[in-house]
């Protein structure tokens, strides 16, 4: 099968941002999409570490120590950038002010569920953090994952199997095979990574792939 790069599925990402969107971007593969604006839109995107207004990923030898995501990643700061505390970040967060959170994610139910923070191997499991108040703070939630996990097993399920981090809170996944949605009925194909089948994609989901 075809599969999609870090980059491009970025990209694939952007694309569903709608213009003027203020946009959370979660820690790991969610920070490239700030590097990938469609021309002619104009998205804040927000770092709960206090940043409204991130740029794209800067160039090599041009960082800023001082500019740094909630992941840690060197940033840039977009014209008109504000700063502000840890405080006014998560009353934004929990607040209804920012339109869409893209997060990553271990595994994704057919009814929405989401479980991106803690595995079941991990003897010392990270805190949840701010992924609790994005997904019931945040009207739209775009996941951005991998479609399977490093031995070949799937992450877009029935039901969930780690540690939740929300209950039917996702809108959206998009996975280097294919972009879905979240219906009642279950996930529902919005469209394939060129190259793939649906046959080939639903091989590799737990769940059914309604059309």
């Amino acid at each position: 099968m075809k599969s999609m790069s870090d980059s491009e599925l970025a990209a694939r990402v952007a694309r569903d941002i709608p213009d003027g969107s203020y946009v959370n971007l979660g820690i790991g593969k969610p920070t490239h999409v700030s590097s990938h604006v469609p021309d002619g839109r104009e998205v804040i995107y927000h770092s709960e570490n206090g940043i409204l207004g991130v740029g794209p990923t800067p160039e090599p030898g041009t960082e800023d120590v001082e500019l740094i995501d909630a992941s840690k990643r060197y940033i840039t700061a977009a014209r008109g950038a504000a700063y502000f505390e840890h405080a006014d970040s998560f009353a934004m967060m929990r607040g209804g002010h920012i339109d869409i959170a893209v997060l990553g994610a271990y595994q994704v139910a057919e009814n929405g569920d989401l479980a991106n923070w803690a595995t079941l191997d991990e003897k010392f499991p990270p805190a949840v953090g701010g992924a609790m108040d994005l997904v019931v703070g945040v009207p739209r939630i775009f996941v951005m994952m991998r479609h399977v996990d490093r031995d070949g097993s799937p992450k877009l399920l029935k039901r969930c199997t780690y540690p939740l981090t929300g209950l039917g809170v996702v809108t959206r996944v998009f996975t280097d095979l294919a972009v879905l949605d979240i219906t009642p009925e279950g996930f529902r194909l919005v469209d394939l990574t060129p190259g793939n089948s649906l046959e080939e994609v639903q091989a590799v989901t737990d769940a059914r792939i309604h059309i």
